[in-house]
């Protein structure tokens, strides 16, 4: 088997594995009563995976990322638009690694 095929074999496989892992998880919760625990958990949960990715970006990054980091923060909470957030964190990275060539 030649290599190309073995890496397209895998990135499918890869693909594959990750939406089985959705859509069992959309699976799963069909049956588990949503209790305000349950609920409560689902809402934050997602903020802290957020946080435990950006958290390391914020503190090993360069300038660029940490003015991607500030500059999507500010807009979201003001703007509460995920879209623009990420519109804001690309421009920014963009501004800081085009003018100050980091």
């Amino acid at each position: 088997m030649s290599e190309q095929v073995l890496v397209t074999l895998v990135i499918l496989g890869m693909g594959a594995i990750t939406f089985a892992t959705r859509i069992g998880g959309v699976v799963m919760m069909r049956f588990v009563p949503l209790t305000p625990a349950i609920e409560r958990f689902l809402r934050y949960l997602s903020s802290s995976v957020l946080v435990a990715v950006l958290a390391p970006a914020a503190y090993d990054g360069d300038l660029a990322a940490r003015a991607t980091l500030v500059s999507a923060a500010l807009v979201m909470y003001f703007t509460r638009n995920a879209l623009a957030a990420m519109a804001a964190g690309v421009a920014a990275a963009m501004v800081v690694r085009h003018f100050l060539a980091v």
